[in-house]
C-alpha cells in the first residue's frame, strides 16, 4: 500500500494526471469518443451531397455542435476534471407538430450509385446515427466512475435527444418518416390502460436489524 501511494505521489510530481477512472469506464469512454468520431467523419462526407439548403443548414449546425461537445469529452477524459467549457444545450430553430398518418410514395430499395444518394436518404442516415449516439451516451453514463466525465455525458443525452426530434421533424414534413396511428377506439384503449396510484402503498416491514 505504502508503494502505491508514493508511487501515485510521483506521478503527480511529474504532472501525470491521476488515475482516476474505472477499467470499465475506460473502454466505455474509447467508444463513445470513437463513435463521435464515426459521427462527425460521417456528417461531413454526407456534406457535398445534401441538396436542401434546410437540410444543409441542419447538417452543418448538429456538426459544429457535435464537435463541441467531442472537445470537451476528450479533455475531461484525458485530464479526469471540469473541462475548460461548460456543456452547451441544443436548440431547435422551429418546434412543428408531427404529421400523422400515411400517404402513398415510392417503394424503396438499395441505391444503384451514387447519383441515387438524395436528402431523404441523407437525412435518414444522420438520424440513426445521432440516434445511436444518444443511446451509447446514456448506456455508458451509467458505468462512469469519475463524476466530472459522468455528468459530461448524461449532459449530452438531452441534446442529442433533441438533435434527433429535428432530423424526424425535417423527414416528417416531407413524408420521409411517416407516422401511422391506431384507429381511435383502439388508441382509446391503449391510452387509459395505466392510471396513476392512488394514496400511500402499504409497504412490508423490514425484518432485517
Amino acid at each position: 500500500m505504502q508503494q502505491q501511494t508514493q508511487s501515485n505521489t510521483n506521478l503527480q510530481g511529474t504532472g501525470m494526471q491521476a488515475f482516476n477512472h474505472g477499467g470499465h469506464e475506460l473502454f466505455d469512454m474509447h467508444e463513445v469518443l470513437s463513435c463521435s468520431i464515426g459521427m462527425l467523419d460521417q456528417f461531413m462526407i454526407f456534406r457535398q451531397y445534401v441538396q436542401d439548403v434546410e437540410l444543409l443548414d441542419i447538417l452543418d449546425r448538429q456538426y459544429n455542435f457535435a464537435l463541441s461537445q467531442y472537445n470537451l469529452t476528450a479533455e475531461c477524459f484525458a485530464t479526469g476534471q471540469k473541462p475548460s467549457q461548460e456543456t452547451s444545450t441544443y436548440m431547435i430553430k422551429e418546434i412543428i407538430e408531427p404529421l400523422y398518418g400515411l400517404q402513398a410514395t415510392q417503394p424503396k430499395k438499395p441505391n444503384q450509385s451514387l447519383a441515387d444518394v438524395k436528402d431523404a436518404g441523407i437525412s435518414g442516415y444522420m438520424i440513426g446515427l445521432v440516434k445511436s449516439h444518444a443511446s451509447l451516451l446514456a448506456m455508458a453514463a451509467v458505468e462512469v466512475t469519475n463524476p466530472v466525465v459522468r455528468r459530461v455525458l448524461a449532459s449530452q443525452v438531452q441534446n442529442f435527444v433533441e438533435m434527433a426530434y429535428e432530423l424526424f421533424m425535417y423527414q416528417n414534413k416531407r413524408a420521409y418518416y411517416q407516422v401511422p396511428q391506431l384507429a381511435a377506439n383502439d388508441m382509446q384503449i391503449m391510452i387509459n390502460a395505466f392510471v396513476p396510484a392512488n394514496g400511500m402503498p402499504q409497504m412490508p416491514a423490514n425484518t432485517v436489524h
